[in-house]
């Protein structure tokens, strides 16, 4: 499968205007024409390579075209993206003439500045803030909380997408010398650990395997981690997948959840983690169940649910009577990679796309983790990759 082709065609012809429309602005206002004829060149470079990302086989193609495919959308968006802005100021600062005045200067200047600002914020959330995690502590109050869990720690990271890092494991290192240093008592990941395929994740085994807690790494799969993302030749081929990604969960010492519940003792107390397969809106296929994972959830046993999408909490578990699960962890949304001042696109489908989240009686939490790695776009602006402490309270 490639990228669509009619609505790339119509992107491609949008944009070539809008190089027209630069190219004679550079040849009215610049003295020197390199200028006009460089923007021309680089143009035409630009055309060519979204023309070469349309056609590599993303589904098909390996995991180097997959990732050079990624670096050439980024890379024609971070041109064009800029240049439209420009465009758009530019337009309007022309506006006067149609009344036979004069140019609006400091409104093209305007335009000429966002557009470089915006080509910069773009590479920055590419180059070094798609690196740049950060630690979030958030106390959860839970009602029935054992008294031997409560100040129980415990880390949640998710939706790494390890196989956008290619083979360099520098990154994954940090991350996981990261989670070490902090010393919780439980670390827990919430799904999507490759992007398409279990062999990305190999070059990692190793270095994940260092990650430690008191009670161990607990994790389930994402919607990524299905090979639902890839053409298979056949299903035989799709079923060996998920089993070198099962024996690479096993070799990192990693205990993945597959609708299954893994009790949590301290003393006489004890509590649970239940880890169900993914559950999630269209078009995501749905592989879990909680009635299989953990019969009878209306139990007095304080339950904590690892789901990969916060959706199954909303549609579910949220305002359930039926459910006693005193907390959700979740990933998925990636807060779409884009974040500025707290708002993010991702609001826009998902109701619960980043953080803490309650429903109306205070009895089922959701905390929804934005995830460490990036997929489709190799860049973070602003949602910057997040390795979360919950620390479990007592309700008094």
């Amino acid at each position: 499968m490639r990228l669509p082709l009619l609505p790339v065609l119509v992107i491609v012809a949008i944009n070539i205007l809008v190089d027209w429309y630069i190219f004679n602005v550079c040849r009215q206002r610049l003295t020197n024409k390199f200028w006009s004829r460089l923007h021309l060149a680089f143009s035409t470079l630009m055309t060519l390579v979204i023309i070469v990302a349309v056609c590599l086989p993303r589904r098909s193609g390996s995991c180097d075209i997959l990732l050079a495919d990624m670096w050439l959308i980024y890379s024609y968006i971070t041109v064009y993206l800029p240049k439209t802005v420009f465009l758009i100021f530019d337009i309007l600062a022309r506006l006067p003439q149609l009344f036979h005045r004069s140019r609006i200067k400091w409104l093209s200047y305007t335009g000429c500045g966002l557009a470089i600002a915006a080509f910069v914020t773009m590479w920055w959330g590419a180059l070094i803030n798609r690196f740049d995690y950060q630690v979030k502590e958030v106390e959860v109050d839970v009602c029935g909380l054992p008294d031997s869990f409560d100040g129980y720690r415990i880390l949640q990271f998710s939706d790494f997408h390890v196989g956008t890092y290619g083979n360099d494991t520098a990154y994954v290192a940090k991350i996981v010398n990261a989670v070490n240093e902090n010393s919780v008592d439980l670390i827990t990941f919430t799904g999507d650990i490759v992007n398409r395929e279990a062999t990305e994740l190999r070059p990692f085994v190793s270095t994940l395997s260092r990650m430690k807690a008191k009670d161990g790494v607990m994790a389930i799969l994402g919607n990524h981690d299905y090979g639902d993302y890839r053409e298979w030749a056949s299903d035989t081929d799709k079923q060996a997948d998920r089993a070198t990604l099962s024996e690479c969960f096993d070799k990192m010492g990693w205990r993945l959840l597959l609708n299954e519940t893994e009790m949590i003792h301290c003393g006489s107390d004890s509590i649970a983690v239940i880890g169900v397969e993914n559950i999630g809106d269209p078009p995501f296929k749905v592989y879990g169940d909680l009635a299989k994972a953990y019969p009878n959830t209306s139990d007095s046993v304080t339950k904590i649910l690892l789901t990969h999408t916060p959706a199954h909490w909303v549609s579910d578990i949220k305002n359930n009577p039926r459910h006693n699960i005193a907390l959700t962890l979740s990933g998925h949304t990636h807060a779409m990679q884009i974040e500025l001042l707290g708002i993010s696109p991702a609001a826009l489908r998902y109701p619960t796309w980043g953080g803490l989240y309650s429903d109306d009686e205070g009895r089922h939490r959701l905390y929804v983790n934005i995830g460490l790695g990036a997929v489709g776009l190799p860049m973070r602006i602003g949602a910057t990759p997040e390795l979360t402490i919950i620390t479990l309270r007592k309700a008094r």
